[in-house]
């Protein structure tokens, strides 16, 4: 009988992810949707007037409020973020 190996990753992203590369897309994109998500609540908008003010349509804004990262590229994501008012910067770290 063979012995079922365990692997361990250190999020999700590295898990589900082909490459490192691709890991670190996803996990960027993941958290430029929850920013843009908690702006959303936090405002208290429907989806129709979040997405006015985002200039998409609503069905793109439910996609983005249910975490459908595959369907936002980066440039989208932080096209939407600019339409809210908000400067996005990335900061790079060592990877560990």
């Amino acid at each position: 009988m063979k012995r079922k190996t365990t692997q361990t990753f250190t999020n999700v992203w590295d898990a589900i992810a082909d490459t490192p590369e691709e890991a670190a897309n996803l996990n960027v994109r993941y958290e430029l949707m929850e920013k843009i998500a908690e702006i959303v609540r936090e405002s208290g908008w429907t989806q129709a007037e979040a997405a006015k003010r985002c200039g998409v349509t609503q069905p793109r804004m439910n996609d983005l409020l249910r975490g459908r990262i595959s369907r936002f590229s980066l440039d989208a994501l932080v096209n939407i973020a600019s339409a809210l008012g908000r400067k996005v910067s990335i900061k790079l770290d060592d990877a560990a």
